[in-house]
Parts: structure tokens; sequence; C-alpha cells
């Protein structure tokens, strides 16, 4: 790359909002803008989105970033892109979308999740993939569409992925990058490639899925349809980028092995490196491929993290903000006074692949107060983080050297001194504020030579800001998690008999 200035996008295609960040060959964040959007859930367990609302956010959100930033278009060099993971689009011959993209934390397919098993066998799934079959994971949602709208299975000619949906609008190349690829659960996990053999198993069509990069690779560039609807130039590179989580790790720093990374988001991520393929062979946590080049990361996740206390807030006290949830929440003793929440409000991944899991409180009785429901609701949160930590930790894959967290929920110090106490160890926060959109830029730039490699380039542009220490809470929370533990086990046939 020679001197001249130039700008590296990244664009974050999430479940409630496209967002675009830019930045300049040092890493140094310009701008950010972000545009909203819904979802839909049509029915028990689902949950669908109209493919053309990321594509109508991810312009307005360009157009906006770089408008606000002030840079000439013409000097945007790469463009990386990340998203929500494990979601079904589908294209017919004609690049149409057939059907309503079904999401992540869709929950509709344990039958099909079922027939994986059976015609594969778990054990053998888990070898191949690095994961059991679970109702959030895009195989067993395209099984769902052959049994039940076989009209529309038969016309389906490309399998994508949101972000990768959005990288076909873009370019008007059908490709997925090596992270978000395997997240559909259709990957050889050690050959970073779709496993052919599983596909045939399926009975699925190999020529529907497209061809695979690393992150810092380029898959196609800028059409000019595409620049004449963003403003900028055509024939930008687009660089391969990263599932969600894996980009997340890229903007937190979280690359190397011994660094374990928590997101705090709607849903909780743990999230650990790894330099060879690693499976945790009862498939409790996932493995999937780093976005990173040659590296592959294992993740235990709970699908109701901050999405809990939104929950809680829009349903008992929207008139509060969630500083002042939080405030009122730490005015109670740790422990809430023998209340528990369980945060399985939309089913569960970690530890208990469950999408039948409910949410509740348990022990309450008229002595407790708004303050220990709210307390319950974070530390229940927290206890959920701890069943992925404590899998980590005993998975065998190495040491932890440190912890570092992001997400909107890590902006409370309170909460965070919460989720340290409950697992016992120190946090970290670092600059990095943007998590996923950030390191999909970070993965551009690196990819058009602004940084040696991705490594390097989080040892620059990210560091280390602050430290949170357990207290002497710690020993407390050790004896009420164990108490935590026993609660799904004894609920378990309860829940799918309400279900």
């Amino acid at each position: 790359m020679n001197n001249a200035e130039t700008y590296f996008l990244g664009i974050d295609s999430s479940t409630t909002a496209t967002k675009a960040i830019l930045i300049d060959k040092s890493g140094k964040i310009l701008g950010v803008a972000a545009s909203e959007y819904a979802y839909e859930t049509p029915h028990p367990l689902w949950s669908e989105q109209d493919p053309q609302l990321w594509w109508t956010a991810a312009v307005a959100s360009i157009r906006q970033v770089v408008k606000e930033a002030g840079v000439d278009p013409a000097k945007v060099a790469g463009i990386g892109l990340t998203g929500q993971m494990h979601g079904l689009v589908i294209l017919d011959q004609d690049g149409q979308v057939l059907r309503p993209a079904i999401l992540w934390n869709d929950q509709r397919t344990q039958r099909q999740c079922d027939a994986i098993r059976e015609v594969v066998g778990k054990a053998e799934f888990i070898q191949i993939t690095g994961n059991d079959a679970l109702t959030g994971f895009t195989a067993p949602k395209i099984l769902w569409v052959r049994d039940e709208e076989p009209q529309i299975y038969e016309k389906i000619r490309h399998v994508l992925l949101p972000k990768d949906y959005l990288r076909f609008k873009l370019t008007g190349d059908y490709a997925v990058d090596r992270a978000g690829g395997s997240g559909t659960v259709l990957f050889d996990l050690k050959k970073r490639d779709w496993s052919d053999d599983l596909i045939q198993q399926l009975g699925m069509q190999r020529d529907w899925f497209p061809p695979t990069f690393e992150g810092t690779e380029v898959t196609g560039s800028l059409s000019k349809a595409a620049a004449d609807e963003t403003g900028l130039r055509a024939d930008i590179p687009v660089f391969g980028g990263g599932g969600d989580q894996s980009a997340a790790a890229v903007g937190t720093g979280a690359v190397e092995e011994g660094i374990l990374s928590i997101s705090l988001g709607t849903s909780g991520v743990v999230f650990a490196t790894a330099d060879s393929p690693f499976i945790e062979e009862l498939g409790r946590l996932h493995a999937f491929c780093h976005a990173v080049p040659g590296k592959w990361h294992l993740m235990g996740v709970m699908l109701s993290a901050a999405g809990s206390l939104r929950w809680f807030r829009e349903t008992f006290c929207p008139e509060l903000s969630y500083d002042e949830i939080v405030a009122r929440a730490i005015q109670t003793p740790k422990g809430s006074q023998g209340l528990l929440f369980m945060p399985y409000l939309t089913g569960e991944r970690t530890p208990y692949p469950d999408p039948l899991a409910r949410g509740g409180f348990v022990g309450a009785t008229v002595r407790h107060t708004f303050a220990d429901f709210a307390r319950s609701v974070l530390e229940g949160v927290a206890f959920g983080l701890r069943d992925s930590y404590e899998l980590m930790r005993s998975a065998g894959l190495g040491q932890i050297d440190h912890v570092r967290i992001t997400g909107g929920g890590a902006r409370n110090p309170n909460w965070l001194q919460i989720i340290a106490d409950i697992l016992d160890t120190s946090i970290f926060t670092v600059d990095s504020k943007e998590g996923a959109a950030f390191g999909a830029a970070v993965l551009a730039a690196s990819g058009a030579g602004a940084f040696p490699s991705v490594e390097q380039a989080c040892q620059t542009v990210i560091h280390r800001v602050g430290e949170v220490k357990p207290s002497q809470d710690a020993a407390k929370y050790n004896e009420l998690y164990a108490r935590y533990r026993e609660l799904y086990p004894a609920l378990k046939d309860t829940f799918h008999k309400l279900s």
C-alpha cells in the first residue's frame, strides 16, 4: 500500500441494525453510523427477517458515515463484512429471495436436528463440524424448508448467510467467509471448507453453496450498480470478513490463544481462539473457523444475556433507564436475598442445547423487592456466562491468560463487578468499543496491506484500558452458583410440558 490517505469500511448487519464504521489505515475510527429495523415472530419459536432491510440499511449507513466523516469516498480502499451468523437466505436462479430469512434465534427446527443426528450420527456429526445439530444453525433450517415448504425448496439455487446476501448486493458475487460458513454446520472444520460428504448425506445440492474465503481475502469488488446506490466508487475490493462473533473477537483483540473474550450483548458469548481445530467431544461448546486466517475458535453461547435485562425493563419498568435499574439492584445484598433467575427466555444453547428451556425466578417470597428481582437478573446472566467459562476451562484448550469483555451490557461498572465476582477472575476492558464492525474494518485493512497481519493490527490498535478484580463476594457466589446449576435439571421436564 502506498502512503496516500486511504480508508476502510466495516459493515455489520446484525439482527436489529446495520452499522457502518470508517477507519483510516492506522486503525483510527473516523465515523460510525447505524440504521435500525425489526424482525418478525409470526409463530411461536419463529424468527424471520426480510433481507431487503439489510441492504436498505447498509446503503443508508454507508452514505451517512462517509458524509459525517467528511472524507473523499473515492479514497475508500476496502470493505469488510460481518453480521449475524447462522441465518438462512435462499435465492432462486435469478438471485431473487425465495422467502424471509430464518434467523439465528429461530427455534422451529428440533425435528430436523433429530433427523440429522439419525442420518449422520451425533458423534460423527460433531467430529466433522465441531458442533452438535442445534436449532439455531443453518443446516436444519434448510431441511425445515424441504419438509414444510417443498415448493420453495425446489427453487433453491443459492444458499447464503445474511452478511453474504449483503456481499451479493455489493458485488454480484456469491461467496462466504470461512468463519461464517463453518457456522452453517455444513463445514468440515479441519479442512476449513464445505463437507461434500455431509451435504450429500443430507440430500442437499453442493452447487447451492458458494466458494469460501479467509477473512482477509478479496471476494469481489463493488459493482457499478452498488456504487451508484452507496455513493462509493466502483471496483472497491470487498473482503471476506467474518461472522459477527469472530469479527467481534478481531475488534477486541481476541485473536491469540490465552485471551478469552466475553461479549455481553442481546446474547452472551464466551470466546477463545485456538491455533488448531479444537472440538469439545460432546458438542457443548461451538467450534468454528476464526476470521483470522488459519485459526479456529471455541465459543459458548447463552441466548438471552443483556436481552434478559432488556426484557425485564420493557416488562416491568420501561420508565427506568438501564443504569437506574442497575443502581437499584446493587442496593440489595449479593445473592438477591435467596432469589435466583434463570435466563432461558428464548431457550438456551450452552450448556443446555434446549430450545424449550424457559426463564423464571425461583425462591420468591413476600420479602423480595424490586431491587432483589433486578439484581437476580444481573446475577442470573452472570451465572449463565460462568457455565460457558467453566466449560472453556475444563475443555483442555490451554491456559487462559486474561479475560476481556465488550458489548452494551459491559458499559455498567456495577454489572461488570458482579460478573467478575461470579467468574472469580479479573476482567479487562479495551479501548475498542465498536466490536464486530471495527473487526470487519480491521480485516479489510489487513487484507489490503495496511497491516502485515490481523494479529499485528490488533496489537497496534487495541489496548487494555480498565480492570475489574473480583471482590470478597466471589466466595459467596461460588455457593450460589452451585444452587443455580441445580435448577435446569430439576425443571427441564416441566419446561417441556409447558411448551
